[in-house]
């Protein structure tokens, strides 16, 4: 009995321990919404990787997230709406694009500031936005397309435009 009681009591602190790790580094890390911050809307035609939380960059430093997801179902566009920092005024015209940390990275929003002077209204909008590219897709058809394995097609065009212009001599 005695000997239960101790287990039990260790499990305890080593369960109490772990969540306030867990606890610390969430905190820590900059995970989650941006307190005070206001809404901007962009529209993508891919949002593929981008979730609730996903983060929002400018020069490699965050300054939102994604607060919230959406179809537009007259275009079938990918709505987000973007929290960001009170302290970051954006222009007009400037430029989102979804990309990643690397070949297998998280996605991020990366917001590319215009030269405009006027600034985007909480509930605006960018209008400038690229969606995320399928980099597994472009793999696949650069792997599996005809001309890839460097006997195809392009060597007999260039062997035979050579044998031309000599023939023309």
């Amino acid at each position: 009995m005695h000997n239960s009681l101790v287990e039990t009591l260790i499990g305890a602190v080593v369960i109490a321990v772990a969540v306030l790790f867990l606890v610390f580094a969430y905190t820590g890390s900059g995970v989650g919404a941006v307190s005070g911050g206001y809404d901007v809307t962009a529209r993508f035609d891919r949002a593929d990787g981008v979730n609730v939380g996903t983060d929002v960059r400018l020069s490699g430093i965050k300054i939102g997230t994604v607060s919230k997801l959406g179809l537009d179902p007259k275009t079938y566009n990918a709505v987000t709406t973007l929290t960001v920092a009170n302290s970051v005024k954006l222009p007009d015209d400037s430029s989102v694009r979804i990309t990643s940390d690397g070949l297998l990275g998280n996605q991020y929003l990366s917001v590319e500031p215009g030269g405009s002077m006027q600034m985007i209204k909480p509930g605006g909008q960018i209008e400038n936005t690229q969606g995320s590219i399928d980099l597994i897709g472009l793999l696949g058809k650069f792997a599996f397309s005809p001309g890839a394995s460097g006997s195809g097609g392009g060597g007999a065009a260039a062997g035979g435009a050579a044998a031309g212009g000599a023939g023309a001599k």
